[in-house]
């Protein structure tokens, strides 16, 4: 089950990655009416809920750079941002690398009780590899929502 979860990270990044190659710089910060986010946001928001999901919550240091925290964590929004957030290119790098890293720290760790339980509406989420597995719905929620977006801003 270990490998399939992993797979399945691995699967889920793809698509997200695909999502978003031929999208600019300036299509990435375009926020389509209505919504509060932008592609460029739901990028980096995956990868900080990732970071937090997979490493924080096991106890592990997570690889957040300086400014993630303030523009990409659960309610944050573009219109709030007081510097330049990371571009494109910087973003599908740390995309593409993180999950190599979490199959690599936690191949063998699934089963591992979670340093900090969370609970979100009806379900307690206790073992990293609860956490992953919510990461997996997470990130492909937000893919969806960055190719909506491109329908919208095109």
């Amino acid at each position: 089950m270990n490998e399939a979860i992993f797979n399945q990270l691995d699967f889920a990044r793809g698509a997200t990655l695909k999502s978003v190659e031929n999208v600019t710089e300036q299509e990435a910060d375009i926020i389509p009416e209505g919504f509060a986010n932008s592609i460029r946001w739901n990028l980096g928001h995956i990868y900080t809920v990732h970071e937090q999901f997979a490493f924080a919550t096991a106890g592990e240091q997570p690889r957040l750079p300086e400014g993630f925290e303030a523009w990409f964590a659960t309610g944050t929004k573009p219109a709030d941002w007081t510097s330049k957030p990371p571009a494109l290119s910087e973003l599908a790098e740390l995309l593409q690398e993180q999950t190599a890293r979490i199959r690599e720290t936690f191949s063998n760790r699934l089963d591992q009780a979670s340093a900090h339980p969370l609970t979100i509406g009806p379900v307690t989420f206790q073992t990293v590899g609860e956490f992953l597995t919510f990461s997996l719905y997470h990130e492909g929620m937000h893919t969806q929502t960055i190719k909506a977006y491109k329908k919208l801003i095109k």
